[in-house]
């Protein structure tokens, strides 16, 4: 078993509407749990809870779409995800997520609550789309181990992948941002497991957070994310672009696209981040 299927691998119990799994400290990215993870998790409780749902009368395998939002930062340890199925039709059938881990008071916190659809990605027919960008070969990139090791040491869930930045995106990882606001990389699993529709939503939120090409190194926690899938992946290296043209109120958006190695584009997404910004003359 791969470390993500492993990371992600849920128990039933007594309620069919709850599955139970635990965060582990190895997929954390600063004090929190990577929120890509939290979401794919939950997408994969809301996939068995439709499996096993009689009125899903049309298997639907593909997460297509998720809205998500973030109440709290998910910490290492069990945790609890209850699923509520909306409608299943004969495209699309949806349901509700929510996350929830027992707070040092003994009472249940929740971590995200989210909507997400679920289709069949096959044989699709596409009329247009965006191309990937130009970039350099994963082989002439920046490994994400040439990090600082300060960055590193916060950063467990890097560790889990093999991420190779542009290295005219990388200028932060130098001390020397390009302040362009866009971060541009090649994404794979490090254990080598290939990528699926439901592992796309935590590649959405994988690359370190585009505030850093703005020269902002501080916590940018997501509020909101959605995201969508528009196709299954094929084997072999992701290719990801984030970007953020707003930065205001203390928030700021970051606008991601994925491509898989055939040069299909397989995954979009945006979401508002909160962002702390530097004190004037601090």
């Amino acid at each position: 078993m791969s470390e993500y299927d492993d990371a992600t691998r849920l128990e039933t119990g007594d309620d069919p509407t709850q599955r139970h799994g635990t965060f582990h400290e190895e997929w954390m990215i600063g004090n929190a749990v990577n929120g890509g993870l939290v979401m794919t998790t939950a997408l994969r409780a809301l996939g068995e809870h439709l499996a096993s749902d009689p009125t899903e009368t049309t298997e639907h395998v593909d997460p297509v779409v998720l809205s998500a939002y973030f109440m709290t930062a998910s910490q290492p340890g069990p945790f609890t995800v209850t699923t509520e199925v909306m409608r299943c039709g004969r495209k699309l059938s949806t349901g509700q997520m929510t996350i929830h881990q027992t707070g040092d008071d003994g009472r249940p916190v929740e971590r995200m609550r989210a909507i997400g659809s679920f289709g069949n990605l096959t044989d699709l027919d596409v009329q247009r789309q965006a191309s990937p960008p130009e970039m350099p070969p994963p082989e002439q990139c920046v490994s994400a181990e040439q990090a600082p090791p300060d960055f590193l040491a916060n950063a467990k869930f890097l560790e889990r992948l093999d991420l190779r930045l542009d290295p005219s995106t990388a200028g932060w990882a130098l001390g020397k941002p390009s302040m362009r606001g866009v971060m541009r990389g090649w994404l794979r699993l490090r254990d080598g497991r290939e990528p699926d529709t439901t592992m796309l939503m935590m590649a959405l939120d994988a690359l370190p957070p585009v505030a850093f090409e703005l020269g902002l190194f501080g916590w940018t926690p997501t509020l909101e994310f959605t995201g969508h899938v528009r196709r299954r992946p094929e084997p072999g290296w992701l290719q990801v672009t984030l970007g953020s043209d707003t930065l205001g109120g203390g928030m700021m958006e970051e606008d991601a696209m994925i491509w898989d190695s055939a040069g299909n584009l397989v995954a979009q997404s945006r979401q508002l981040c909160g962002v702390r910004l530097p004190k004037a003359g601090g």
